[in-house]
Formats: structure tokens, C-alpha cells, sequence
């Protein structure tokens, strides 16, 4: 990488969306399936916020006295205020932020719609592919 990219460049692009009013189990069914961590929420196909699989296991646990599952929505479980950045926004400015906010993702835009996602895991594979083209890869010698 000879210069700092947009975030756009690095996303996920159309990610697995799911509705706030849909069951919570739903959601996770859904998360399963696609082996995700993070599910954007829209309501009437506007973006409303995100739904982590941490606030999904928490509301399930049974010992925290919350409904039970079969009456819980994703809409009682999400962030509504999701951290949310343009397409354009410089990559370096949105991992500064997420490790600042402890976050473990960030919902990208164009035009007020969804256009992707990132993650821990996407910035995790943008700097071992910066450090593959900066220095090779790896050999797996010794580390001591």
C-alpha cells in the first residue's frame, strides 16, 4: 500500500442485512449460517443501527432475567448508534476510531444507504497483506 485508501477499498461490500422487527432468533440463525459477527438492522430499508453476536449471546443468556427469546426483537438488542462512515472516509482515520471507541465494526455509506462493512477481521487482513507486500511472507521461523 503506497498511500492510505478509503475505507471502500477495504470493506465488505453488500453485507447480510436483517430487519429490526425480526425475532431475535432469526438474527441468529442468519449469523450463524453466514459465520458473521455483525448484522446491520434496517427498518423500512433505512439503516436504523447493528446487532453484535456479544449483545445477541448476552440478551439470550437466560440468567441475565430478560424476556425470553421467542418474545425478544432485534430492535431490543441492537446499537442504534452505530459507529457509520462514508465510502470516502481515509482508512486510517476509521481504525484510529474504532480502536479508540473499542469497537468491533463500522458501517459504511454512500448516499445515506449501505454499501459495506468493516470489521476487526477485515483490518486484520488489510495489515498482513500490507506487511506481505512490505516484507514478503511470513516463514513461521522462530519468534523468541
Amino acid at each position: 500500500m503506497d498511500h492510505i485508501p478509503p475505507i471502500k477499498g477495504v470493506m465488505t461490500p453488500f453485507p447480510h442485512t436483517i430487519d429490526a422487527e425480526a425475532p431475535l432468533r432469526q438474527a441468529r440463525n442468519m449469523m450463524l449460517e453466514h459465520e458473521i459477527r455483525h448484522l446491520p438492522v434496517k427498518r423500512r430499508q433505512r439503516l436504523v443501527g447493528v446487532l453484535t453476536d456479544r449483545d445477541l449471546k448476552r440478551a439470550l443468556d437466560p440468567s441475565l432475567g430478560l424476556a425470553p427469546k421467542n418474545e425478544l426483537f432485534v430492535d431490543d438488542v441492537m446499537i442504534a448508534d452505530a459507529y457509520t462512515v462514508s465510502v470516502h472516509e481515509p482508512l486510517d482515520r476509521v481504525l484510529i476510531e474504532m480502536a479508540d471507541r473499542h469497537i468491533g465494526c463500522v458501517l459504511v455509506v454512500k448516499d445515506g444507504h449501505l454499501a459495506g462493512i468493516f470489521t476487526n477481521t477485515d483490518a486484520c487482513r488489510v495489515l498482513a497483506e500490507d506487511l506481505r507486500e512490505r516484507f514478503g511472507a511470513g516463514d513461521g521461523g522462530d519468534a523468541a
